[in-house]
């Protein structure tokens, strides 16, 4: 099993929980923290924007990462969501846990 973290961006007024509770109901992710107030500075259609954002960050393993990727893009409100994703190392106790919270059960 391969542990990841996956990191992506929504917009202020996004349900940034109700997006989250999607993806852990859906065991796509063992956990989504969401971060409500990060400010983000980037490039867009040849300008340099500036403006508030939500962080998601997104625990789950590297076996679900299509299932999430295609669910994700499907519910988010940008046109090139952000989708970075970063492989981690856990404890022992803790990997086992995503990995169970992530298991197909049906």
């Amino acid at each position: 099993m391969t542990a990841v973290v996956v990191l992506t961006t929504v917009g202020p007024d996004v349900d940034a929980s109700a997006l989250a509770q999607v993806l852990v109901e859906a065991r796509l992710a063992a956990c989504v923290n969401i971060v409500e107030r990060v400010q983000s500075v980037y490039r867009w259609e040849g300008r340099v924007e500036v403006g508030p954002e939500q962080l998601l960050i997104i625990k789950t393993t590297g076996e679900r990462l299509t299932a999430l990727r295609e669910e994700l893009f499907a519910r988010h409100p940008y046109d090139v969501p952000e989708f970075v994703v970063m492989p981690v190392e856990t404890s022992e106790a803790y990997g086992a846990w995503l990995l169970a919270s992530v298991a197909d059960v049906s």
